[in-house]
C-alpha cells in the first residue's frame, strides 16, 4: 500500500489516574509466590515493567475514547462534523452490540452522514483502522477520519490473579505472565487529506504479513466456568499467552515484514531515522531491535511505566515521543505493529 495524500493531523490520548506497580501485583500474589518459591521482583525483572496505569473501577471505555477524540480534534482545530469516518478499534469493547464507536460518535457530535463502526484485530486494531481511513482518503471519498481506542487491564488482571491464587501452578503463572503486563489508556488518531491546513506526518505506505498458523498462542475470551447444561452455562473471561512461542514466532514474522516494508517504501534500513514499536516488554524490544539491526537510540519506549496497552500502546508512544522531542519534523519513522493471530503491520511516516 502506498499513499500520496494522507496525513496524521493529530494524536490525542488520555492516561488513567490509577498507578499500579509490579510490586503491588506481586504482593497480591504472595500466596502463589510462596507456594512456587518465586522470589519477589521477578515480574519487573522478566518484563522491564515497573508500573502501569488502570482506570477507576467501572470507568466506561467509550468515555476514555471520547476524551481522546476531543483532544485530537482540539489539537488539529477541526470541527467534529468534518469527520467522515469514526472507527473504534480496541480489543476491549463495551457490548457485543451496538458498536462502541456509536457511543463515541454521539459523545463528540460527528455528522449523521459519517460512517461509524468497530474494527477488531488484537493489538493491531488502531493501525488497521488507520489503513481503512487512509484508503478512503486516497480514493477521494473522505477528507477526515478518526480511529479511536480505549483499553482496560484492571478486570482481566483481577480475574487471572484470582485464578492463579486458587490454582497455584507454575503452568498457569507462565501463561498468565503477559496478562500482568497489561496497562490501560485511550488514544485517537486523526487522519486527513491535508486540506485542513496541516502537512505534517505524511503517511507514505506500509505492508502487512501474517503467520495465522500461530493463532492459538495468545487468547483472550470467554470460557465455561460452571457447566449447568440446557444453555444455562456460566461464562467468565480468561487470558492465556505462550510468551516464549509468541516472541520466537513474532520475531520471525517481524523480520519477514520488515524486509517487505523496506522494499515497499524503497528504503534501506539506514534510511529509517526512528521506529516506534508495539510496547510489550524489555525482551521483545531488545530482540526486535537486534533483528532489525537498529540501535536502541532509534526507538522510544513507554512500557516501563505504562505496560502493554494493546491497541493504544504504539500510537500513544508515538504521541509521547513527539512531545518529548524524540520525533521531529522530517524524520522517517517506522510504526511497527504486531498482534495476536499472528499479524504484523508496518507503516512508514514522514514526520
Amino acid at each position: 500500500m502506498n499513499y500520496s495524500r494522507v496525513f496524521i493531523d493529530a494524536i490525542g490520548y488520555e492516561l488513567p489516574p490509577v498507578v499500579v506497580t509490579s510490586t503491588e501485583l506481586e504482593t497480591r500474589l504472595t500466596g502463589l509466590y510462596e507456594t512456587l518459591r518465586i522470589p519477589k521482583g521477578q515480574l519487573e525483572a522478566l518484563t522491564g515493567i515497573t508500573e502501569r496505569r488502570w482506570w477507576d473501577e467501572g470507568y466506561p471505555l467509550s468515555e476514555g475514547a471520547t476524551v481522546a477524540a476531543k483532544h485530537a480534534l482540539d489539537l488539529a482545530d477541526i470541527n467534529p462534523r468534518d469527520v467522515d469516518v469514526l472507527i473504534y478499534a480496541g480489543v476491549c469493547r463495551e457490548l457485543f452490540e451496538p458498536a462502541t464507536a456509536c457511543r463515541v460518535a454521539a459523545g463528540i457530535g460527528i455528522s449523521s452522514d459519517a460512517a461509524v463502526y468497530d474494527l477488531s484485530n488484537a493489538c493491531l486494531g488502531v493501525l488497521n483502522g488507520m489503513i481503512d481511513v487512509a484508503n478512503r482518503i486516497e480514493l477521494g471519498q473522505i477528507r477526515a477520519g478518526l480511529v479511536v481506542s480505549c483499553e482496560t487491564a484492571r478486570e482481566i488482571n483481577d480475574i487471572m490473579i484470582d485464578k492463579m491464587l486458587r490454582d497455584r501452578s507454575m503452568e498457569l503463572f507462565k501463561t498468565s505472565l503477559a496478562t500482568l503486563t497489561g496497562g490501560s489508556g485511550a488514544v485517537a488518531m486523526l487522519l486527513t487529506d491535508g486540506s485542513f491546513g496541516s502537512d505534517r506526518r505524511r503517511l507514505l505506505g506500509g505492508v502487512t504479513q501474517n503467520a495465522a498458523q500461530f493463532h492459538a498462542l495468545c487468547r483472550w475470551g470467554l470460557e465455561v466456568i460452571k457447566p449447568l447444561g440446557l444453555g444455562l452455562d456460566t461464562f467468565g473471561q480468561y487470558m492465556s499467552t505462550d510468551s516464549v512461542a509468541v516472541l520466537k514466532n513474532g520475531v520471525d514474522l517481524g523480520a519477514r515484514t520488515w524486509a517487505a516494508f523496506l522494499r515497499k517504501l524503497g528504503w534501506l534500513s539506514d534510511h529509517v531515522d526512528k521506529v516506534i514499536c508495539h510496547q510489550v516488554g524489555i525482551g521483545h524490544r531488545d530482540t526486535i531491535l537486534q533483528m532489525l539491526g537498529l540501535e536502541a537510540a532509534k526507538t522510544f519506549s513507554t512500557f516501563s511505566h505504562l505496560g502493554n496497552i494493546g491497541t493504544v500502546s504504539l500510537p500513544l508512544t508515538a504521541a509521547l515521543a513527539e512531545e518529548r522531542g524524540f520525533l521531529n519534523p522530517g524524520d522517517r519513522v517506522g510504526l511497527l505493529g504486531i498482534g495476536s493471530g499472528l499479524n504484523c503491520l508496518m507503516l512508514g511516516v514522514e514526520w
